[in-house]
């Protein structure tokens, strides 16, 4: 007859906490791989492009001029989307609580209508209701967990959304244009070193992406082979535009 040792304090501890990974600062997160990709790509595009006029100063002041206005314009945009669903947040707060104190009936049987999604009875949940109604805060926040599905905007992540999305879209802008300083002499030179630049890291860029989001390798390597792709159609696609539009001028 085998006899088991009692678990000590700790091995039971370790047996019941359970370790959770999960990605924290999803919003900076999802704004740096935006600001990035979008600077990798606008302004590689628009630089190969004015390449096939010949003068590398061009390519260097259009760049430079769209990489400035790029970042601002990106790191405004994701300010003000930050404040605008901070706001939004706040005017769906003050309306679920008036409809607590006002339709607190019916508000009650949205809290039972949401338990029975996760095949909950209303026998079962209604301790959690009674506790939630004891507690009007505890109740508006249920309510914008679960019923509107909204987090809470932190007021201090505005400015910091919108300085990472603008400084991830100027520097991913900033590297392609590396070569245009470096050969100024030599226009097609640089296209060649930019297009080789931007390739590798196109396709390091998307296999990061993939796995810092949480996928596998195998579905990283498709990320990087789309992440190439798109970069090079919007690349192509601007650099005929410029040609020919300039072909048509000349005629």
């Amino acid at each position: 007859m085998q006899v088991q040792t009692p678990k000590t304090s700790s091995e039971k501890t370790s047996q019941m906490s359970h370790p959770e990974h999960h990605t924290r600062h999803g919003e900076l997160v999802r704004d740096c791989i935006i600001g990035f990709a979008d600077g990798l790509t606008v302004p590689f595009a628009l630089t190969a492009g004015l390449s096939s006029l010949g003068s590398s100063k061009l390519v260097i002041l259009a760049g430079l001029a769209e990489l400035f206005a790029g970042s601002i314009s990106m790191g405004l945009g994701a300010y003000l989307a930050a404040v605008t669903e901070k706001k939004h947040y706040e005017v769906e707060e003050r309306r679920e609580r008036m409809e607590v104190r006002e339709c607190p009936q019916a508000e009650e049987d949205e809290i039972f209508e949401i338990f029975e999604r996760y095949g909950i009875a209303r026998e079962e949940a209604g301790g959690v209701v009674k506790g939630l109604k004891a507690n009007e805060d505890m109740w508006v926040q249920f309510m914008m967990d679960f019923e509107l599905k909204l987090d809470r905007p932190s007021a201090k992540m505005a400015c910091v959304e919108g300085l990472v999305m603008g400084i991830s879209y100027f520097v991913g802008g900033l590297l392609p244009m590396i070569p245009y300083f470096a050969f100024k002499n030599n226009v097609n030179h640089a296209l060649f070193c930019s297009i080789g630049i931007t390739t590798v890291i196109l396709i390091a860029f998307g296999y990061v992406k993939a796995l810092v989001t949480g996928c596998k390798h195998r579905d990283a390597g498709w990320s990087a082979l789309q992440t190439l792709v798109i970069g090079t159609v919007a690349a192509g696609v601007s650099y005929g535009i410029v040609k020919g539009l300039n072909s048509a001028t000349l005629v």
